[in-house]
């Protein structure tokens, strides 16, 4: 804000001007057809649409849109229309001009993309679910219609978080946890491998501060060894790739922040013993597509003469591409350290296609191709799923999310037909994947000319028969061997059907309770019959009331009275001052939560407090945490890798608050992982060390040995996170102790 404000009004037109020479610049040197005089007509009608306006930062707003047209040619490969949408991509939201107003100056294929990214604008969630299932609706059928559309949401976005600095913490964590939820998976799935790593650790820099910083001073402390060990690995490659004849570059390709963050998370290991932090990529120049597989295999060839291959871990994304158009060949060999290294090997025209996606698709204009036929099919089977929407708005998301994170795996049919689908997939997914009817009468499979039944999990390669009876009918069980969404949407909608009349008189028992008690219905009201009756959505309330499987109880009614007397007193509250009646010797006052501060956690000396634990994660002082106000107010704390709190920070943002812990010291329950060798004595150690040394409130200890190795689970009381590393730390000394690691569950 100070720079910009010290700037003259000379100097900030100076400023833009220079920025938009920049996008102008790189444009010109790419392989588009030349069309200036229409993206510079686009940027004088932003630049005076947006005159005055400025961002939160203090800088003026047309830099945003100038650096969103930037991202979108030079890092996404988009042309002169694409450029001029997102020059305009705020006009018709932020001012008076309308789209038609853009139509008229622009044409209409411009206007269309800058429409459809005002019908998405605001990210994709707004403050209800439902209404945030509805944006991402809008979203994906107008990406279906134009694939630019979600391109240049995507360059949005990603400048949205390289200048997050200027946000509030609150906002922070919303557009953080959103972007992580949605938009890098998304970026996976379109094949823009490079905006989708930057988007993770983005997001993981707002979220986890403390790790990221560490992390990054890891990395760069390990260089210099790192890049010993990679010369020594990689210049025999180099010398015989170059005796064969072929022009390559050959690179270090560093794992991401975030990517060795997850590992070290899901494999419960310190930084040190993340061996794969980087793999070797190799790129050539090949004039000939026709070549590259050829190429390919010869550079494998040498490779596998001068190291010794792992079997099992060659990657031939060559004959078989992922649905997202990456081509590549993989294998992983035994490095002159003992370690195990990956070597990636791609033309140049594969490398551009694996760092853009279906952008890079534009420079080599290979029409209805192989790789645009494969997103085509994608596209398919979002429209097909948006055909027919989940009834509940956050199993809309799941089920898309399903299709938007999975690593794949490719089946054959017994005529030879290749089908990709996600890992996991079944038998079950196969038939619905051939045809609903199928599907609906599937009874089980043949797996490479043996009979499995349908819930069973495919492998890639394998040949598939899908063996039908016109006597079978949908289970609701099948769900749980469904792993792709098509599948999962097609079940549900044909269970519904079944359904309908059950869960209609449900409906109406529910409806006749809440009349002749006087309740009126509302999110509320449904919210508390959830909750007490333990049910997952109205849906599930009404089946289980229209087959007789559950009654209302007879409290019910007295759950839901205070419960509306003290809805109306929430909203009465910052009217009257006036606050609740509890006594101030049980329970901390409840304080109106300002959701633009930090919220300050405090724990009274009887042991209340101001926010509530949650048992999905158990989050300790020192965590990286965040809070959620829920539907009575009051402020649940997660672990920012909480699961349960990425769902809510991309549903439910607004609810999301900055929180700080308490300076006062409290217990808090940790559970702790031990692995090791067995040997006689060492439960004694273990036992000893926690309890004489360390003082320590154990509360739990189970601990198994098995063919000599042994796993132990503790679960104790510590203040904070400094105090389990130290347990941690001085439970590697005993002997036979290989690895300890703080898990969320023991």
């Amino acid at each position: 804000m100070d720079q910009n404000s010290k700037l003259t009004s000379a100097d900030e037109d100076r400023m833009i001007d220079n920025a938009f020479q920049d996008v102008l610049k790189g444009y010109l040197s790419s392989n588009h057809r030349k069309k200036v005089d229409i993206i510079e007509r686009a940027y004088k009608f932003a630049r005076d649409a947006h005159k005055g306006v400025r961002r939160r930062s203090g800088e003026p707003y047309i830099l945003h849109p100038i650096a969103v047209a930037k991202i979108a040619n030079q890092e996404i490969g988009l042309g002169s229309t694409s450029i001029c949408a997102a020059l305009l991509h705020d006009v018709v939201e932020d001012t008076d001009y309308t789209v038609e107003d853009i139509e008229a100056h622009f044409g209409k294929k411009i206007a269309q993309l800058v429409a459809g990214l005002t019908k998405i604008s605001g990210g994709i969630f707004g403050d209800k679910a439902s209404a945030q299932a509805e944006n991402f609706r809008k979203l994906l059928l107008t990406m279906s219609e134009d694939i630019r559309v979600v391109l240049l949401k995507m360059a949005d976005r990603l400048h949205n978080m390289r200048t997050l600095d200027s946000m509030s913490p609150n906002k922070q964590y919303k557009i953080a946890g959103e972007t992580l939820y949605i938009y890098a998976p998304l970026a996976h799935r379109l094949g823009l491998f490079a905006i989708k790593t930057e988007l993770e650790d983005l997001s993981f820099k707002y979220e986890h501060p403390v790790a990221y910083a560490r992390i990054s001073e890891q990395i760069k402390a390990s260089q210099q060894r790192r890049s010993a060990v990679y010369n020594d690995f990689s210049h025999p490659i180099a010398q015989r790739l170059a005796d064969m004849g072929l022009k390559f570059d050959a690179k270090a390709r560093l794992k991401s922040v975030y990517s060795i963050w997850r590992k070290m998370e899901t494999k419960h290991i310190p930084f040190e013993e993340v061996y794969d932090l980087y793999a070797m990529r190799i790129i050539f120049e090949c004039d000939d597509p026709a070549r590259e597989k050829q190429i390919c295999w010869q550079i494998y060839s040498a490779i596998t003469d001068l190291y010794r291959l792992h079997p099992e871990r060659t990657r031939d994304w060559i004959s078989n591409p992922k649905a997202n158009g990456y081509q590549a060949l993989h294998l992983t060999v035994m490095g002159p350290d003992g370690n195990w290294i990956e070597v990636q090997i791609r033309s140049r025209r594969m490398d551009e296609i694996a760092e853009l996606g279906f952008a890079a698709h534009w420079k080599y204009k290979i029409g209805e191709g192989e790789e645009e036929s494969e997103l085509n099919a994608w596209l398919s089977t979002i429209k097909d799923i948006l055909d027919n929407p989940e009834p509940n708005a956050i199993d809309f998301l799941d089920t898309l999310k399903l299709n938007l994170f999975a690593s794949e795996i490719v089946v054959f049919t017994p005529k030879g037909e290749l089908l990709t689908l996600p890992n996991n997939a079944t038998v079950l997914d196969v038939a619905f994947e051939l045809h609903s009817e199928i599907g609906m009468h599937c009874i089980a499979g043949k797996v490479n000319h043996k009979l499995v039944p349908l819930s069973h999990k495919l492998r890639s390669g394998d040949q598939v028969e899908v063996l039908t009876s016109q006597s079978q009918t949908p289970k609701a069980e099948w769900v749980n061997f469904l792993a792709t969404a098509k599948a999962r949407t097609r079940l549900r909608q044909l269970m519904r059907k079944e359904m309908l009349p059950i869960i209609e008189r449900g409906r109406e028992i529910y409806e006749s309770y809440l009349a002749e008690h006087g309740i009126e219905d509302s999110n509320h009201v449904i919210t508390k019959f959830l909750g007490t009756m333990h049910m997952e959505n109205r849906e599930e309330l009404f089946l289980s009331l229209g087959k007789n499987e559950a009654t209302i109880p007879s409290y019910m009614n007295k759950v839901l009275r205070p419960a509306q007397a003290s809805l109306i007193s929430k909203i009465l509250r910052p009217l009257t001052g006036k606050r609740g009646q509890g006594s101030a010797d049980t329970a901390p006052v409840k304080q109106t939560v300002n959701m633009k501060e930090t919220y300050k956690l405090v724990t009274s000396d009887n042991g209340a407090s101001n926010y509530k634990m949650c048992d999905c994660c158990h989050p300790i002082p020192g965590d990286d945490v965040m809070g959620w106000v829920n539907d009575d107010g009051d402020v649940e704390l997660h672990a920012q890798n909480c699961p349960r709190a990425s769902v809510l920070k991309a549903s439910f943002g607004k609810r999301v608050i900055a929180v700080e812990w308490p300076s006062q010291k409290n217990t808090f329950r940790a559970n702790v992982r031990i692995e090791g060798i067995d040997r006689q004595g060492i439960l004694m150690d273990i036992i000893q060390m926690l309890s004489q040394n360390m003082s320590l409130d154990l509360r739990k200890l189970d601990i198994e040995a098995d063919q000599g190795v042994f796993h132990c689970e503790l679960a104790l009381k510590v203040s904070d996170t400094k105090e389990v590393t130290d347990i941690c730390s001085k439970l590697k000394q005993i002997k036979g102790v290989k690895r300890t690691a703080r898990v969320s569950q023991v």
